[in-house]
């Protein structure tokens, strides 16, 4: 194949190649199959200049007309589901079957994001004194700017992207420069449909494009879905410059495991959650806690059921496993098995997936296999790192009142899974876990479209969660009029009665 020409699209034109790049790679092979530019300071006030032109026409776009818009990025996305899924299998090396889901899944949020003229219907009120009543409608708010990860290039930009020019914003969009395929065939729809130029602007380049939009006031918001570190800086600077700030940041989920619980559905729910996307997404399971009376069966069904997994091409439709995105990212995992059993107190390596054994095409490619260590502590820096990997502690637990605890003192409010046969365990732990969604007898507890997307504490460090109506509400503002009708035809123009000594703070 030849090699990815990764390029800034801006009001609906591809640019010149930037002065800088860097290298693509595909993690399964280390091959570099691309390049990718690093955008400076004249690119990002190029993208936010044009992004402000566009929403002062966009803005005024009726509603059915955007949602028109919408509804064909939906027929052209299902038309291509399977290019837009092996472009994600070849740069993010998301294993091709997994990559079809997630773009099956953006498909799906595109669709609820059509939507909108139900989800952006204001309310009115009348005769809140006299002749006077208010009406709330819901408006847009102008240029948005939005980070997206390595790890879901497809999902972010559906959180992103389609709920906010829906509600007549434009915006700015910065993929991942490991994953950038998949935008730049989005930019190939947007082309191909009409969208009108400008309305969405993609560039690429490191983490110092976001310093250009905090403080400008022509940038109303700002999106990212990361790590809690980034999230935390980014909060920073949006709070500087008085901006909104969607900001999805790190996890740290727990499976828990009862005495009642179905070990043989439990299983494939624990491979999907731990070595789904090579355990690289928010919502992955990295710690299995069981009670006493099943620890020592379930972790041997896991060591079991791990061992099957199969290891290689994220091509591959045999495969259960691509690799992590980087040598840097796999690295990382290698150095997590020493660290723990270094500081652990009895915790013991019971699966090393360090060195899978691979095909001759892919000795150089980023990868790492399933990984267990057993009888990890809350002390352990396993505990409480988020790894990112395929890296799975496993801990003891008294009760489900241990594990609630655990969840509690966790700097991380993600997701958290309880598998049991108990409407009692199942009702207490979906009220009491401390984390913003919570699985019962499913290992990845993500959200469909219509419902919000987002943990609590240092998984959530902005304002708003992701999709269904929260989407709607980040992208808009509210706006009330209050209104007195006059009847032409009265006296005075039916004039409210003379000043009283005690006068309203509100329209009367």
């Amino acid at each position: 194949m030849e090699q990815l020409v990764i390029r800034n699209f801006i009001d609906g034109k591809w640019c010149e190649p930037e002065e800088k790049s860097e290298p693509l790679y595909n993690p399964s092979t280390g091959e570099v199959i691309g390049s990718v530019p690093i955008s400076g300071p004249k690119t990002c006030e190029e993208a936010i200049a044009t992004a402000a032109k566009a929403y002062e026409t966009w803005r005024l776009v009726p509603i059915a007309k955007r949602v028109s818009y919408l509804h064909k990025i939906h027929a052209c996305m299902a038309r291509d589901l399977e290019k837009l899924a092996w472009g994600i299998a070849y740069d993010q090396a998301k294993q091709i079957g997994e990559a079809r889901g997630e773009v099956q899944r953006v498909i799906e949020i595109v669709e609820s994001a059509c939507s909108a003229p139900t989800t952006m219907q204001g309310e009115s009120l009348d005769l809140i004194s006299g002749a006077i009543g208010v009406k709330v409608v819901k408006q847009s708010l102008g240029v948005f700017a939005g980070v997206a990860p390595f790890n879901f290039p497809a999902l972010v930009f559906g959180w992103f992207i389609p709920y906010a020019i829906v509600a007549g914003n434009t915006f700015i969009f910065k993929p991942s420069t490991q994953s950038p395929y998949f935008m730049q065939m989005m930019c190939e729809i947007f082309q191909e449909i009409g969208l009108p130029d400008g309305v969405v602007n993609v560039i690429h380049g490191h983490r110092d494009i976001p310093n250009t939009w905090y403080e400008d006031p022509r940038i109303a918001g700002v999106c990212l879905v990361g790590s809690t570190p980034t999230a935390k800086k980014m909060a920073e600077g949006c709070a500087r410059g008085a901006k909104r700030s969607m900001l999805l940041g790190g996890a740290k989920n727990m499976l828990v495991v009862m005495e009642d619980a179905d070990i043989d559905a439990f299983i494939p729910q624990f491979l999907n959650s731990c070595f789904g996307s090579a355990g690289q997404r928010c919502l992955a399971g990295s710690i299995v806690a069981i009670v006493p009376e099943l620890y020592e069966k379930v972790l041997d069904r896991m060591i079991e059921a791990a061992k099957t997994v199969k290891v290689g091409d994220a091509l591959d439709p045999d495969v259960y496993m691509g690799p992590l995105i980087s040598r840097k990212a796999a690295d990382k995992v290698i150095e997590y098995v020493d660290i723990a059993l270094k500081h652990g107190r009895g915790c013991k390596l019971v699966l090393d997936g360090r060195h899978p054994e691979l095909p001759e095409k892919n000795k150089n490619g980023y990868f790492v296999g399933p990984t267990i260590i057993r009888d990890v502590t809350p002390c352990n820096p396993l505990f409480t790192t988020e790894v990112f990997g395929p890296l799975v502690a496993v801990i003891k637990i008294e009760d489900m009142d241990d594990a609630l605890e655990l969840i509690r003192k966790s700097e991380y409010g993600n997701g958290a899974c309880i598998f049991t046969q108990s409407q009692f365990y199942a009702e207490k732990f979906s009220r009491m876990a401390d984390v913003g969604m919570v699985g019962v007898n499913v290992g990845i507890c993500a959200p469909h479209p219509y419902v919000p997307f987002g943990g609590i504490k240092g998984s959530l460090i902005g304002t708003n969660k992701a999709q269904g109506k929260n989407g709607i509400e980040f992208f808009t503002q509210n706006k009330v009029t209050t209104i007195r009708t006059i009847d032409p035809n009265a006296a005075g123009g039916d004039a409210p009665a003379a000043p009283k000594k005690v006068r309203s703070c509100v329209a009367s």
